[in-house]
């Protein structure tokens, strides 16, 4: 496995691949592995040629609040899984490769996509997705990727580079592969890891509110607004108050009001103890006949 620090690194990794006609796969990570990411490098592994990891944390999508400097790091242990996993080249840069002094340029989606749920101006705010994008499109540039694969979980993440990647002519397939839980039904997070033990039982609200939210659906309620309010009945019973609840087109990011039409995206966020954690579900109607 190469471990690239620099453009240039990474480029000379790449040319011969190139040559040959390699298909190439793209997992952009910060690193503190788990299993949702290792099933990610898997499918990767599975569909391309060539597979390159990203190992960044990305400073440009941290708010100046939020856990920058206590984000989980452990190189050494980061390699060993992705030489496991299968990876062929990983390029772990430092901060100052990839922005460089004088870097005064950003990719910033439109759309109402940046603008909700996470982005809304009360939360973490649209610069948070200015700074995922302009690293992701920084990652397109530099390995110029056939797949780049992605996870569920950050739903609206996905939906913001889909955004960019079609905008912007990106010749990348974004695969977005289905959220990876723990046994007992938490989103597997990197910062699952700062939750105290009576904190992680809480946190368990969030798997259950999405499941209370599809069980409604599944009886045939065709308004979201019964479903948000099973879900918010799991999150208080818990004495989880969410930052955000809400159903949104999985697509456009719209407010949805109907669940028997276009994909509908329940989205939660809560801050956990030390964790502020996301999860999501998307509700899909079946005509009636079939099956949700």
């Amino acid at each position: 496995m190469i471990v690239a620090r620099t453009k240039r690194d990474l480029r000379v990794s790449l040319e011969a691949p190139r040559r040959k006609g390699r298909s190439l796969g793209l997992v952009p990570t910060m690193g503190s592995l788990h299993q949702a990411h290792l099933s990610l490098l898997r499918a990767a592994r599975a569909r391309c040629d060539v597979v390159v990891m990203s190992l960044f944390v990305n400073p440009a999508q941290f708010g100046p609040d939020e856990d920058l400097g206590s984000y989980p790091r452990d190189e050494a242990r980061d390699l060993e899984l992705a030489e496991g996993a299968g990876v062929d080249i990983v390029y772990a840069p430092p901060v100052e490769e990839v922005y460089p002094e004088g870097f005064a340029t950003s990719v910033e989606v439109g759309g109402g996509l940046t603008e909700v749920l996470d982005g809304a101006p009360e939360r973490r705010g649209p610069g948070h997705f200015r700074g995922v994008t302009t690293v992701v499109a920084k990652l397109f540039n530099s390995v110029a990727p056939d797949i780049a694969f992605f996870g569920q979980k950050d739903a609206q993440q996905a939906v913001v580079i889909r955004r960019m990647a079609r905008d912007l002519d990106y010749p990348v397939e974004i695969e977005v592969l289905p959220t990876l839980r723990e046994p007992d039904g938490l989103a597997m997070s990197s910062r699952n890891r700062y939750l105290s033990p009576e904190d992680r039982e809480r946190a368990l609200a969030l798997s259950r509110a999405l499941r209370a939210a599809e069980s409604v659906a599944t009886a045939g309620e065709t308004r979201t607004e019964p479903a948000l309010a099973a879900a918010h009945a799991e999150l208080e019973s818990a004495g989880v108050e969410p930052e955000y609840l809400e159903a949104r087109d999985a697509e456009t990011l719209t407010p949805a009001e109907s669940l028997n039409g276009r994909p509908v995206l329940i989205a939660v966020a809560a801050r956990v103890g030390r964790a502020r954690l996301i999860d999501n579900t998307v509700i899909s109607w079946i005509p009636e006949g079939g099956n949700r």
